[in-house]
């Protein structure tokens, strides 16, 4: 039974706490004003563990400062240290203590899903797995799944389509056309040809290339001897391929499930390295960089990221691990009471093992240098804004807004967000402009800025330091009047106008508080900046224009390029393997396809990247 144990007062005694304490092992929470969590730890012995915090000495400065501020310790009793420690960290995830080690990733993983479904479904899937069918995963990244998908598209051309579009289909769609479906909407291949398609992906998906392999190989003599030999070829372009493949992507079947966890610190950051490798292949990777103190040791933060990051995760039988974790029997009784079969943690490792660990180690601290040398530059920056606009200390948080439409229609507003360390994509926004004369800029922004700061003051988000705004006088001033409206201070407005023929290095700063205009020198840090963060939002509101007209329009972008017609369409998106690979081309990469010549391939790119 859990027991929960605590005292409440203004004026905390941790003698007369402490003397009734229990030495059962459970999890402790030091609350302090308000009745703010500032930590929580697990203990063996809980009277131990906390009498040890009220000690004269404690062990630094750190500790120091959290225990002057506690004003009530909160128990629980847990019937092992095992149990302690899942609860700890389900209550670390809860209340998110300033003193403890945090990890801010707290996204749910993307799996690979195969629908139950006479012609099941490929499908990309992210959150609770309640749809009925076989999910595969957890991949590292949303990359990763799409990558794989295209793949497997690739080679077993298995629909991507949900069932509703599946059912209402009169002829085969785009993913026919290109060679990534094999049609079985319109009945162009039968069940059990299809079924043989979907045992092959989940085969490959479970780490079984060779017998796939095999079932092709029988499958092209068979074709040949029938004299179907376009369909050999097929068959023998797929097995190569497919060789290819398993070659770049297998690890170790014998492995199984396993994950690679590395941890590397450098002047006071830290970077963790996850690889996955599921069912003999490898997944990919994933970069994590939690806030650390500099006096927590790598067994400590090694034992604090596994209980955080597999809370809400499937554990993999297997953990390889840079360095050896504190309590190391009581974390694996944690992760094995999690996964519900044994889970085994190693560090010693050798043969294939230590490559794999090696690789991690290495990417860790490539990742965090890239990172270190990023953020030093993002620093020097910001102190060149701070400069430029003549601030008391560098910003801390920057807010960028920009309108997109086309002639009116569907037009869409953007807010992105810049910190200390860049993008802040998390708390990017968007906004959809309705109710306004179409072509109006100043109503869309001020729709936008009143959406954004109404939620912000009501408490939804932090104020930013600088509000930049891609406009001159007339953007300025419908900021100005949203911020005085809505009683919003201490923001600093700075709208950013194109300059002469919209060059580059040529913008004019329309500041809230100055009476002319300002230009910065191209070669300036802070206008390196202040572009950076201007083209960002261009960019998150051309694509969000870009997605509402073509929701609005029902039609592909290249159904309204002229002299673009259904075949060389077709030409187009087969050379590309889809619309996303021609947005990505260039104009020569354009030119060489078929029926595309020069001036054609110049129309389309600008049609793409347009406004």
């Amino acid at each position: 039974m859990i027991i929960t144990e605590g005292l409440q007062s203004d004026a905390f005694d941790p003698r007369r706490f402490l003397a009734d304490l229990t030495t059962q092992p459970g999890v402790y929470r030091m609350v302090g004003e308000e009745g703010a969590v500032l930590y929580v730890g697990k203990a063996k012995n809980l009277k131990k563990r906390v009498s040890s915090y009220f000690r004269p000495t404690v062990a630094n400065a750190r500790i120091a400062a959290m225990v002057a501020q506690i004003r009530d310790v909160q128990v629980i009793v847990t019937r092992s240290e095992a149990e302690a420690l899942l609860l700890e960290n389900n209550l670390i995830k809860e209340h998110r203590p300033r003193y403890n080690i945090l990890f801010r990733d707290d996204k749910s993983y993307p799996y690979i899903f195969i629908s139950h479904h006479p012609y099941p479904r490929l499908a990309f899937h992210r959150g609770a797995r309640k749809a009925s069918g076989r999910y595969f995963g957890p991949y590292p990244s949303g990359g990763a799944v799409r990558d794989t998908i295209q793949l497997l598209q690739k080679l077993f051309l298995i629909r991507p389509c949900e069932d509703s579009f599946f059912q209402n289909r009169s002829r085969a769609c785009l993913q026919y056309q290109i060679q990534r479906c094999s049609g079985p909407c319109v009945g162009l291949i039968d069940a059990d040809a299809y079924g043989v398609d979907v045992r092959h992906a989940v085969d490959f998906l479970e780490g079984r290339s060779e017998r796939i392999i095999a079932d092709l190989v029988q499958g092209m003599e068979q074709a040949a001897v029938a004299l179907e030999y376009e369909q050999a070829a097929r068959i023998r372009d797929q097995i190569a391929r497919l060789r290819q493949l398993s070659e770049r992507q297998y690890v170790s079947a014998e492995d199984g499930d396993v994950d690679i966890i590395a941890v590397a610190r450098e002047a006071g950051e830290v970077c963790v390295q996850v690889f996955s490798i599921r069912g003999g292949l490898n997944l990919g990777n994933r970069s994590l960089f939690p806030r650390v103190p500099d006096d927590v040791a790598d067994g400590s933060l090694m034992t604090a990221f596994l209980g955080q990051y597999y809370l809400n995760r499937e554990v993999p039988s297997r953990l390889i691990l840079s360095h050896p974790p504190e309590d190391r029997a009581v974390l694996e009784d944690m992760l094995t009471l999690r996964r519900g079969q044994k889970v085994t943690l190693a560090w010693q490792v050798r043969g294939d093992r230590a490559r794999w660990l090696e690789m991690a180690i290495r990417n860790a601290r490539m990742t965090l240098a890239t990172r270190l040398a990023g953020r030093a530059g993002m620093r020097e920056r910001l102190e060149a804004l701070q400069d430029a606009l003549d601030l008391d200390d560098p910003p801390r948080r920057m807010e960028c807004f920009d309108i997109s439409h086309t002639q009116g229609e569907a037009t869409v507003a953007s807010c992105v967000v810049f910190d200390e360390e860049g993008p802040l994509k998390s708390d990017y926004r968007r906004f959809n402009i309705k109710d306004i004369t179409p072509g109006d800029d100043y109503a869309a922004m001020r729709q936008a800025l009143m959406r954004r700061y109404t939620r912000l003051k009501a408490g939804e988000g932090k104020l930013p330091d600088i509000l930049f705004i891609d406009g001159g006088k007339g953007q300025v001033r419908q900021a100005l009047d949203v911020l005085e409206t809505l009683q919003v201070s201490g923001v600093m407005v700075v709208g950013v106008a194109k300059g002469e023929d919209r060059r580059p290095g040529m913008e004019t700063l329309i500041l809230s508080d100055a009476a002319q205009p300002s230009i910065l020198p191209p070669g300036s840090r802070a206008l390196h900046l202040i572009q950076q963060i201007r083209d960002e939002a261009h960019r998150f509101a051309i694509t969000g224009h870009r997605q509402r007209r073509a929701r609005a329009r029902g039609t592909s972008p290249l159904e309204q390029i002229s002299g673009m017609g259904p075949k060389r369409r077709q030409q187009l998106l087969k050379h590309f393997g889809g619309l996303q690979g021609v947005c990505r081309a260039d104009v020569e990469a354009l030119a060489k396809v078929p029926g595309i010549s020069r001036k054609l391939a110049q129309q389309i790119f600008d049609s793409l990247h347009d406004d």
